[in-house]
């Protein structure tokens, strides 16, 4: 038989699973459940007493001369909307494979009601096909962290898809690298690194990564320009593509703001332009400034620099040249 100092936690445990604001519970209904799950024969008194000892403890609970109804949990780590906006944000990620999107979603909703957790099952969920195959993100995340607390070097496979749509390493020998922020761009995490070997920053894609291995050799210390330097390199990689970054110039329709904005954030440097466009001003590098352009290709077109904007009208020639 189950300690009498257990039912104030059974009772909670059952407020944050059978109620919510629409679903709550009598006295008697709290009393017979405290009674099954722990094999009691405890009576109303002890669900007050108890009830007190959690209100005491923190926790806001409705009862009948609040609602007129019954009680319910009140106070909870997140709202249901948090909630649910967190769910939806982890199932729509396509960098956590479809494993590990459940096991997380199922830990979010368990802070919810029962009633609730359906709601979003039943409302809320459709199949994201999109799911990465590499279901080792949350461990690469936790072991970097590690090492970048400890600036200590880390040892890791990086990852490609081939023909067959198979992540494979994509060369045989590991990359050593100094792990120093982790960043989130394109809706995708990335690792931004050094290296005692090439000069700069790189970055790879955490989800890609696989045996992530702290090694004993401590990171170079780095100045403050070069931490200055590392926010610069992530926020001028547009989509993350290597290479230098240049100013770039784009015009644009109007129709594209909220797109743009999206994409650079409110802090957009936009010049005004011919009535119904606008222009924007980005650091970013030459085959990002090509990507952005081939996405917007009927709203936007490349100014400055000549060079890209060359580049960008000989490749579209090319194409139409070849059929493609």
């Amino acid at each position: 038989m189950a300690e009498k100092k257990h039912i104030s936690f059974t009772l909670l445990q059952i407020l944050q699973e059978e109620t919510d604001e629409n679903h709550t519970l009598t006295a008697n209904e709290l009393m017979e459940r405290v009674n099954h799950r722990l094999n009691l024969n405890i009576e109303r008194r002890t669900i007050y007493s108890n009830m007190d000892i959690l209100r005491q403890a923190g926790y806001e609970i409705s009862d009948y001369n609040d609602n007129g109804k019954g009680y319910w949990l009140k106070t909870r780590q997140f709202d249901k909307g948090e909630i649910l906006l967190l769910c939806n944000a982890v199932h729509a990620s396509h960098f956590i494979s479809h494993e590990q999107s459940e096991a997380l979603i199922e830990k979010l909703l368990a802070t919810l009601s029962k009633d609730e957790r359906k709601e979003f099952r039943e409302n809320v969920y459709l199949p994201n096909h999109q799911k990465s195959a590499n279901d080792t993100l949350f461990r690469n995340i936790s072991v970097i962290s590690e090492a970048i607390s400890q600036r200590k070097k880390i040892r890791f496979v990086y990852l490609r898809y081939n023909s067959r749509k198979k992540l494979v390493p994509r060369r045989k020998e590991p990359y050593f690298v100094e792990p120093r922020y982790i960043v989130y761009n394109d809706s995708r995490p990335y690792l931004i690194s050094t290296s005692e070997n090439h000069p700069g920053f790189t970055h790879w894609r955490i989800d890609r990564m696989k045996d992530v291995i702290i090694l004993e050799d401590s990171v170079r210390i780095m100045k403050k320009t070069e931490e200055t330097e590392a926010y610069q390199y992530a926020t001028g990689k547009l989509f993350m593509f290597t290479g230098d970054t240049d100013w770039v110039t784009f015009l644009c329709e109007e129709r594209i703001i909220d797109q743009m904005i999206d994409i650079f954030g409110p802090e957009l440097r936009t010049i005004p332009a011919a009535e119904g466009y606008f222009a924007a001003k980005v650091r970013t590098t030459k085959n990002g400034a090509l990507f952005l352009a081939q996405q917007f290709l009927d709203a936007i077109e490349i100014t400055e620099p000549q060079e890209y904007r060359d580049l960008f009208f000989d490749t579209l020639k090319k194409r139409l040249e070849s059929g493609q």
